[in-house]
């Protein structure tokens, strides 16, 4: 594992005495701590942690996503690494996830960077500390008219289109009742906890949930696809906090 660290001559670590002319690609800030990280595979190779004051960041150098902007297929591979080593960080401590192609132009660049922001780092990793993001996303079903016998012209034709029709406006009201109640209701039990966001017609949730409370939002999640017939439910794995960083 590489490390360097704020109070070190740079010129004595000779596995990073080019890192200072490279790009510094950076993954994600944690708590500087004594316990050991098994870093992972970042992109090209090997990662390693740079420490500031009381943060550490990981990192990998030489990547320029510059040399791949006009190569989708790389540009794919370098988002997949990025959230995979966010992950198994995830799972192993706290960790300060940042956007993809942040990076740094040298360890001092990085180093003031830490310096300056370093109580408001400490403060979102300990908000988090101990917390997993869950994605909820509501589907909106489609209104199935009920399998009725053949109908012929005339009266019976028109009086049929405006029972469906009636019945369409019916489900439609329900299925918005439905959405409205159950958004007031997980604002209200995790209030700053919960990022809503509308993508077309479907409904995305992201609800930040403390160790502890995990067993008792899947019971909830339960209950809360049962409260709403309307709509299909659909729950994400456990990853780290992206939306509340």
């Amino acid at each position: 594992m590489g490390v360097i660290n704020s109070n070190e001559n740079l010129t004595h670590l000779d596995a990073f005495t080019t890192m200072e002319s490279l790009n510094i690609y950076t993954y994600a800030f944690l708590k500087t701590s004594h316990i050991p990280l098994t870093l992972p595979t970042g992109n090209l190779g090997q990662l390693c942690l740079i420490h500031g004051s009381g943060i550490s960041a990981v990192v990998e150098q030489g990547i320029s996503l510059e040399s791949v902007q006009d190569n989708d297929e790389e540009v794919i591979k370098m988002v997949l690494a990025h959230d995979r080593v966010i992950c198994e960080l995830f799972h192993q401590t706290t960790v300060l996830p940042l956007r993809f192609g942040t990076s740094f132009t040298s360890v001092d660049t990085l180093l003031h960077h830490i310096e300056v922001h370093s109580q408001e780092y400490r403060e979102k990793l300990e908000n988090i500390q101990g917390k997993t993001e869950y994605t909820l996303r509501l589907v909106p079903q489609i209104f199935k008219e009920p399998v009725k016998a053949t109908i012929g012209g005339g009266r019976d034709y028109f009086l049929a289109k405006k029972q469906h029709f009636e019945q369409q406006k019916t489900f439609m009201i329900s299925q918005t009742d439905e959405k409205s109640s159950l958004i007031n209701l997980i604002t209200e039990i995790y209030q700053s906890s919960v990022v809503i966001q509308n993508k077309g017609e479907e409904i995305r949730i992201y609800i930040l949930i403390s160790d502890q409370d995990k067993a008792l939002f899947l019971e909830q999640f339960y209950i809360w696809q049962t409260a709403c017939p309307s709509w299909d439910f659909f729950l994400g794995e456990g990853l780290p906090p992206y939306h509340f960083v």
